[in-house]
């Protein structure tokens, strides 16, 4: 079967994580992604490590399945070429600081006037207007700022930086989810569009309990560690043999919850008695939980709780997550043969489609791989 958007040529200039995942989405789904690289040294990412076979893994596994083009884009024969490719792409993805592309002469204003089609995504820091645009940005900096270090890490303490990339990768799926929606809209009107997020207004949109919360009452979230907002028990507890995570989004999951513990007298407690009472008294209702809790290993209560409708889960590394036979199952660890790496695994892909599903179809390219390939294909003589 054909996939998704296999009708689709994308340019993508990114460099790093937000723009590169942006356009990995669409190239899993089959566009003919083409990424356009400095020839000195490419995109900063191919030396950041961990490394397999000479090559950035990191930058392997969210720059998969697209081409490479080395072009200089200061010079005024590799900057003609790329405007050429322009005219004939359908989506051109940039993370250039606010007004580097407009210098250059590939800004939005100019590739719309040489294709009107266009659909031009602009991913940036802070997005491009307002006090903030000029500012770099990168992903440590945004969660600062929107919010989200504020709310992490143990209930007393300072603020903790978040593990996980969390406004880069936001930013990626804001930017793939505007590209998608603009070609849609591109299906009724005929034009393309400027699509224009960041990672600060990516991270400010994930807050969105924090968002709730502030519009309803003006009060600073305050930093929970590993209660919920609005749920409880709704959090990691420590077991006989390691930890698990128990869901209780409701009463009558907290009243199993109680059954299958063995402490059914703790729905009679007045603390706890509604949803709202167990998040106001969630100090006190973890120190009379986790005794029960760690007295049994987290397989035996997760198979309890999960037989009587609970939901329940282990707290797995990403060495377990990743061989675990559900992701397997589920086609998230896939395999394929790069150039210098030799046969390396990769992240399968999270969205399956029943007709028209994405496919891991190439590797991570090396530097200016395809250059020749792709311009005789965009361009034909012309290039």
């Amino acid at each position: 079967m054909p996939m998704s958007l296999e009708h689709l040529k994308v340019l993508d200039l990114t460099i790093h994580l937000s723009g590169p995942y942006c356009a990995m989405i669409l190239a899993d789904h089959g566009a003919d992604v083409v990424k356009v690289e400095r020839p000195e040294g490419g995109d900063d990412m191919r030396r950041t490590p961990p490394f397999t076979g000479g090559e950035s893994a990191p930058f392997m596994l969210w720059n998969r399945n697209k081409r490479s083009v080395a072009l200089d884009l200061k010079s005024t024969a590799d900057l003609a070429t790329f405007k050429a490719m322009a005219t004939v792409a359908d989506v051109v993805v940039e993370s250039f600081k606010p007004g580097t592309a407009q210098r250059l002469g590939i800004g939005y204003e100019a590739l719309s006037v040489l294709n009107p089609r266009l659909v031009y995504c602009s991913i940036s820091g802070f997005g491009q207007t307002g006090p903030y645009a000029s500012r770099g940005g990168f992903d440590l900096i945004a969660a600062g700022m929107s919010g989200l270090m504020s709310i992490n890490g143990p209930a007393e303490g300072p603020p903790f930086r978040i593990p996980i990339p969390i406004t880069d990768l936001g930013a990626g799926l804001n930017g793939a989810i505007g590209i998608l929606t603009a070609l849609a809209a591109r299906e009724r009107t005929g034009l393309g569009q400027h699509v224009d997020t960041s990672l600060f207004e990516s991270g400010l949109s994930l807050g969105v309990y924090e968002a709730a919360g502030v519009f309803a009452n003006g009060e600073v979230p305050e930093r929970l560690g590993q209660g919920h907002r609005g749920s409880a028990p709704y959090q990691l507890f420590p077991t006989a043999d390691g930890y698990m995570n128990i869901g209780c989004a409701n009463d009558r999951f907290w009243e199993l919850t109680c059954e299958v513990l063995g402490c059914p007298h703790l729905t009679g407690d007045a603390r706890f008695a509604s949803k709202p009472d167990r998040v106001r008294n969630i100090t006190a209702l973890v120190e009379a939980l986790t005794p029960y809790f760690e007295r049994e290993t987290t397989a035996y209560w997760c198979e309890k709780l999960e037989a009587a409708g609970v939901p329940a889960g282990p707290v797995m590394n990403h060495v377990d997550a990743l061989s675990d036979p559900h992701c397997l199952a589920r086609g998230m660890v896939q395999e394929i043969e790069h150039p210098a790496a030799g046969r390396s695994k990769t992240l399968g892909i999270p969205v399956k489609l029943s007709r028209t599903g994405g496919a891991i179809r190439r590797p991570a390219p090396i530097l200016g791989e395809h250059t020749g390939e792709v311009i005789s294909e965009w361009l034909g003589s012309c290039g």
